[in-house]
Parts: C-alpha cells; sequence; structure tokens
C-alpha cells in the first residue's frame, strides 16, 4: 500500500513537472556543462524535524531566481528539489553540486521501482565514501531519453551554503574538473615558490619579517585548499572533525601570521602606536573566532570570522596609509599589494552574502587577489632590503665622515688637553690628599661606633647579668631574717627544755612546754626552716648557673679558635637575655644533636645575642598585650655544615628594609636607640667562620634568620 501511494505521488510529481517549463531543465547538448540554478525549487526547514516524506507531499517549495541560489549562514535545514528532462540517447549524465564545503548532503534520485534512493555525503562522512572521488560533490544520473526525473536535496551546514548545480555528460564535466585542478595547481604552485624564496632569504638575513610573511603565505594557500575542498582530500580525506574545523582554524592562523607580518613589516610599535593597537584588537577578535570554533558555535564563527577578515583589511589598509604618510617607503609597496588583496576579499565576502553573484570571477577572487598580493609582497620585501642596504651604506658614509671630523677636532684639542690634564692632575693630587684626611676621619667614627655597639652590647650584658643576680641574691637576703626568728623561737623552746632540770613537777613544766610549742607551731618551724633553707640552695645555685653562664658567654679565656658546641652558646646567651623576655614570650628551644664546631665561640655568642635579642623586640613591638609571641631557635646537622634558624612572628620586613639590614649604620630604631652596626657586625663574624646568613621575612607576619656555618675552618 506504501508503494502504491508513493508511486502514485512520484507520478503526480512527474506530471507537474513535465506541465511547468519553469522549473524543468531541459538537457538537449552533450557538448555543454548546464547549470540549473533558476531552474530548482528551495524548501527551508527552520524547526530542523521534516522528513522526505513530509517534503515531498509539499507545496512550500519557492522557485530560485538565481544562478546560483545563495542560502547565507543558517541553523536551518534546506530541500532542494529539481527536474531534469533528457532529450539525448546518452542516458548517462553527471549531476555537479560545485560547493565543497557542506557538512550534511543527502541526495535522493528515483530509481527502476519508483523509490528513491538515498545517497548521503558531506563533510561528516568520510572522503573515500564518496561515489566519484573528487573535491567537489557528484552523482551519476540515469535519464532515459525523453523521460523527466525529479532529484531532492537535503542540505546543512554550519558555514555558507550556496548551491551551483550543473548538468553534463562526463566528458565535458571531467574536462572542467581537470582544467579546475590545473589552475589551482598552478595557484599553490606560486604559493610554494614564494614561501620557499623568502624562507632562503630569512636565513640569509635574519629578518623576522620574511619568517612571519612565510608563515603567512602557507595559512593563505591553506586557506583556499580548504575552502576549495582539496584540505578534505588530500590532507585528512578520514577525519570529519578536521574538515569541519578547516573551514574556521586556518581562516584564523591565515588572520594571525598575516597580523604578526604587518607589525614587524611595517614597524607599527615605533612607526604608529595607534595602528598598533588596531591590529591588536583584530588580532583579539580573531581569537575569539577560534575559540568559538573550538566550541563548535559554527554559525557565530562563521559569521565572525568573515566580519573579521572583511574589517580586518580594511583597517590594515588605513594602518598602512598613516605609516606612508609618515615617509616609510615600504608602506606604499604594502599599500598596493594588500589593496588588492582587499578587494578580492571584499569581492569573496560580498558573493557569501549575496551581493554578487556565484561565478568564475567572484569564486576565484581569494585565489587571485592571494596570488597576486603575495608576489607584490615579495617585491615589498626584496625593496625593504635594498632601503636596509642604501641606510648603512649612508651610515657607513656617515660614521666616515664623523671618524674624520672627530681625529681633526682631537687633534686640535690635544696641546689644550695637556694642559688641562696637568691642572687636573694638580686638583687630583689635592683631592687625593683630602680624600686620605676624610677616610682617616671615617675609619675613626666606624672604630667610635663599633666600640659604641660594643658598649651598648655590654651595657645590656651588665643590666642582664645584675637583674639575674639580684633574683637569687633576693632569695638569701629575704630568707635570713624569717630563718632568724624561727631558729630564736627554736632555741626560746629548748630553753624551756633546759629549765626542767632545775623544776620538781616535770608534769606541770610538760604542760607549759607543750604549750610554748602550740604557740610556737613547732610543726610548721620545722617545715618553714626546711623551705628557707631549699630557697637559699636555690637561690645559691641559681647564681652559680648565672656565673658559669656568663663565663661561657663571654668566652674570655677563647679568643683563639676551638672547638665548641653551639647549643651551649645559645643556652648561655639565652640566660643573660632572660630579662628581656622572661612572662612576655615564648622562647622554643628546638636544639638538635650537633657535633661541635671550629669557632669563635665569644663572637658567635655575640651574633646570637644581637639577633635574638632583635626578635624579641620585634615580637614585643605587636605582642606585647597578649601571649602569642614567639621566638623559635632551632639546630640541625646538615652533615658537614650546622645550621642555626632564628624564628620570630613579629614585625616583619618589607623587601627594601631586608635589602639593607646588613649595611653599616642602616636602623629603623629610633635616634639614640641604636647605632645600625649590629647586624653589620654579625654579617662580619659569620663571613669571618666562612658561613653565610639567610633571612626570610614577610612584614606583619614574622621573620626568619638561617645562618650556615662550616664543622672545621
Amino acid at each position: 500500500m506504501k508503494k502504491l501511494k508513493l508511486l502514485f505521488l512520484f507520478i503526480l510529481v512527474v506530471l507537474f513537472h513535465s506541465a511547468s517549463a519553469n522549473d524543468t531543465t531541459i538537457f538537449n547538448n552533450e557538448n555543454i556543462i548546464q547549470s540549473i540554478g533558476k531552474d530548482i525549487q528551495i524548501l527551508s526547514d527552520e524547526t530542523n524535524t521534516l522528513t522526505f516524506d513530509d517534503v515531498f507531499n509539499s507545496k512550500d517549495f519557492k522557485l530560485s531566481t538565481e544562478n546560483v541560489p545563495n542560502l547565507g549562514i543558517s541553523k536551518s535545514t534546506h530541500w532542494v528539489r529539481f527536474s531534469i528532462k533528457n532529450e539525448l540517447k546518452n542516458r548517462r549524465l553527471l549531476l555537479q553540486l560545485q560547493y565543497p564545503i557542506i557538512d550534511e548532503i543527502e541526495f535522493y534520485k528515483p530509481t527502476a521501482d519508483h523509490q528513491y534512493e538515498k545517497i548521503i555525503s558531506g563533510e561528516l562522512v568520510p572522503f573515500e565514501n564518496r561515489e566519484i572521488n573528487n573535491q567537489n560533490f557528484l552523482y551519476y544520473l540515469d535519464i532515459p531519453e525523453g523521460e523527466t526525473h525529479t532529484y531532492y536535496f537535503k542540505l546543512r551546514s554550519g558555514e555558507q551554503i550556496q548551491v551551483p548545480l550543473l548538468i553534463g555528460a562526463q566528458k565535458p564535466i571531467f574536462e572542467d574538473l581537470i582544467q579546475k585542478d590545473l589552475v589551482f595547481g598552478l595557484y599553490i604552485g606560486i604559493i610554494l615558490v614564494m614561501a620557499i624564496y623568502n624562507l632562503f632569504v630569512y636565513f640569509s638575513v635574519r629578518d623576522r619579517s620574511y619568517l612571519y610573511y612565510v608563515a603567512y603565505i602557507v595559512f593563505v594557500g591553506l586557506t583556499q585548499a580548504v575552502l576549495q575542498g582539496y584540505g578534505f582530500k588530500y590532507l585528512w580525506p578520514n577525519s570529519t572533525w578536521l574538515v569541519l574545523q578547516s573551514t574556521f582554524l586556518v581562516p584564523v592562523f591565515n588572520g594571525w601570521t598575516a597580523i604578526a607580518f604587518v607589525k614587524h613589516f611595517l614597524n607599527t610599535k615605533e612607526n604608529y602606536k595607534t595602528g598598533d593597537r588596531i591590529l591588536n584588537i583584530i588580532f583579539f577578535f580573531y581569537t575569539i573566532c577560534f575559540f568559538l570554533s573550538i566550541a563548535n558555535q559554527f554559525y557565530i564563527a562563521q559569521n565572525l570570522v568573515q566580519l573579521t577578515a572583511l574589517t580586518g583589511s580594511l583597517l590594515t589598509i588605513y594602518v598602512a596609509y598613516r605609516i606612508g604618510k609618515q615617509g616609510y617607503r615600504p608602506a606604499y609597496y604594502f599599500l598596493v599589494a594588500w589593496t588588492i588583496f582587499l578587494l578580492s576579499v571584499v569581492i569573496f565576502v560580498l558573493k557569501n552574502f549575496n551581493i554578487l553573484p556565484y561565478n568564475d570571477m567572484t569564486f576565484y577572487s581569494l585565489q587571485v587577489g592571494s596570488a597576486l598580493e603575495v608576489t607584490l609582497l615579495s617585491f615589498a620585501l626584496a625593496n625593504k632590503i635594498n632601503i636596509y642596504r642604501k641606510e648603512k651604506e649612508e651610515s657607513q658614509l656617515e660614521a666616515l665622515r664623523v671618524s674624520q671630523e672627530n681625529e681633526r677636532i682631537i687633534r686640535e684639542q690635544n696641546v689644550m688637553l695637556e694642559v688641562k690634564v696637568e691642572e687636573r692632575t694638580r686638583a687630583l693630587n689635592q683631592s687625593n690628599l683630602d680624600l686620605n684626611l676624610a677616610l682617616t676621619d671615617l675609619k675613626n667614627a666606624q672604630t667610635q661606633l663599633v666600640d659604641a655597639e660594643k658598649m651598648a652590647s655590654l651595657g645590656q650584658l651588665t643590666a642582664g647579668i645584675a637583674h639575674e643576680i639580684n633574683n637569687p641574691i633576693n632569695f638569701v637576703s629575704s630568707n635570713i631574717k624569717p630563718l632568724r626568728r624561727d631558729i630564736e623561737d627554736i632555741q626560746e623552746l629548748i630553753a624551756k627544755y633546759e629549765e626542767l632540770v632545775d623544776k620538781h613537777s616535770l608534769s606541770e613544766q610538760f604542760g607549759e612546754v607543750a604549750k610554748l610549742k602550740k604557740e610556737l607551731d613547732y610543726d610548721y618551724l620545722k617545715h618553714e626552716i626546711d623551705v628557707l633553707l631549699k630557697g637559699m640552695a636555690d637561690g645559691a645555685g641559681r647564681t652559680v648557673e648565672i656565673v658559669k653562664g656568663l663565663k661561657s658567654f663571654s668566652r674570655l679565656d677563647e679568643s683563639d679558635l676551638k672547638y665548641a658546641n653551639v647549643n651551649e652558646g645559645i643556652d648561655s646567651t639565652l640566660i643573660i637575655l632572660s630579662s628581656t623576655f622572661r612572662g612576655k614570650i615564648n622562647m622554643v628551644k628546638e636544639l638538635g644533636q650537633i657535633p661541635e664546631i671550629e669557632c669563635y665561640a665569644g663572637k658567635l655568642n655575640q651574633v646570637f645575642m644581637n639577633i635574638i635579642n632583635n626578635a624579641a623586640q620585634a615580637v614585643l613591638a605587636i605582642h606585647s598585650n597578649d601571649d602569642d609571641g614567639k621566638v623559635i631557635i632551632r639546630t640541625q646537622n646538615n652533615g658537614d655544615t650546622i645550621s642555626i634558624h632564628i624564628i620570630d612572628n613579629g614585625t616583619g620586613m618589607s623587601e627594601e628594609v631586608r635589602s639593607k639590614i646588613f649595611d653599616p649604620f642602616f636602623t629603623t630604631k629610633k635616634a639614640g636607640e641604636g647605632t645600625g652596626l649590629g647586624l653589620s657586625i654579625v654579617y662580619s663574624i659569620i663571613e669571618l667562620h666562612k658561613g653565610s646568613i639567610e633571612v626570610k621575612s614577610t612584614l606583619g607576619v614574622g621573620t626568619e634568620f638561617i645562618i650556615t656555618l662550616p664543622l672545621n675552618q
């Protein structure tokens, strides 16, 4: 039943097209290739849902009025219907869709049993699946003499869709295709010759303009290969993804390389900065096209890439014109070549927007224009070399003239110079005497400042010792008076016992003794005496410890190189400085197992004292009212060296301050609070030990000093 229905519909269509002379192509000359553009009917399916049966029965087809219908850039599906009447005995004809960049094509042709055969093609189908091996879409038609057959195309693409349909016998169509292949081969030959020639020139002159130009030429040729289907046929026949993306990506790369060449050739950064920014904006829009293509936004990308190409070409003409007006000669050569290319771009784009008709002139405009452009630009680059050569010769002549003039001036001035040199020598000798005196004064001042720094350290040391020794002495002095009182009470109690010898009433006397023991709180007296004696012993022990620490810190008996334990020096330094931070700063010691090192122990203790004291002051500056202040002292063994890390969470330093802290006389303290020599002396002592010191600091976070010392000197 379904077959009968289709047969009936087929007969109706044949009768309809036979009765209408306006939409039926009559083919009666096998020596020509006949365009059937004005005989086709077009139906646009904006919903993309119509089936072949729907289209077959549709009455919404509209007759084309153009030789090459332009369907534009659209998301819709387009159906094309046409009828061909063959009046020749040769029933074997060829239909050619001469537009190779359509994504999806379904061709429906009638069969002998009055059904329709569907042939799927387009850029979404691998090239090897085509019935005829050609970049265009070719289909064999079998129309007996005197009969009329109706055919359908279903077209859908993310790019521009044009429908140049041609009908003819096999021989003239294949001859035409061979001729077009020869034309394109000639074009590609020109492109390759220009590219190879300019590449060799680049290796000779090392001017990057040639390298950019070679890249530009290659992408110009590749763009034409893609637009005419040769890219799909020869470069990526099995990659449908590449053939889809190349339609957008190759023109984008063409635009990028063109902009790079123009900027370098015209030297826009120096000759016309506004023009350089304009070209950067064009480059940016090409970049947007690139990402749109990668994201498969073909409809937007196609419109944007064509608008960018047209606008960019016009703006490039303007930039070259402005630079040419400034007297830059290569700009005029570029202007002529680019204007020719611009005209070809305008013709091609206007053809795509259906303003100009589709014909050989508009179709091949880009090939002709780009071939002329690359040839003329090669001449422009050659002229640029001539300009460079001429400028070089002129500069050499100018340099020779200047050299001769300088030689004359030198001869004239030699006599004057000898007199001036003698005068200058006397003045320099006097200046040397003055500088020597100033240097002597400076050395004396430096010595005084170093002595002042040492006196400041000594004063700090003395204050620390006085404070630390005062505490244990207070233990002893404050415990003497209550101890004396407790001993007097015990003596009184003993005297009571002695009175028992002369008394007869022992029970009464023992009662008095017991009463006295209770009044004196004898048990508490014994406990208090133990506590007082222990306090005095602790005070004496701490005094011994402080004296020992003082001796270890000062190292008065070790002015020469000796082996010493750095951990002991750090402990002694902390004892001396404890009055500075006790109860105010959390002092964390992480002293590792390190060997003794060969050093000047007393000088190293001065290093530790200066850095730890600075760390304590930095911590107290922001943590004086809380318990978060912390200084960490860590030592570790690194094999041939040891390292000492002194870390605080104090004020920290800016990069500018950090770079100057070891400079003599540099200080961030207020006037009178420091000489600015503390860390300078530290740096000198570390250098004396052939070590290194590194500072890491972040403003408002804290500071870390890392001292590295060798085991042996």
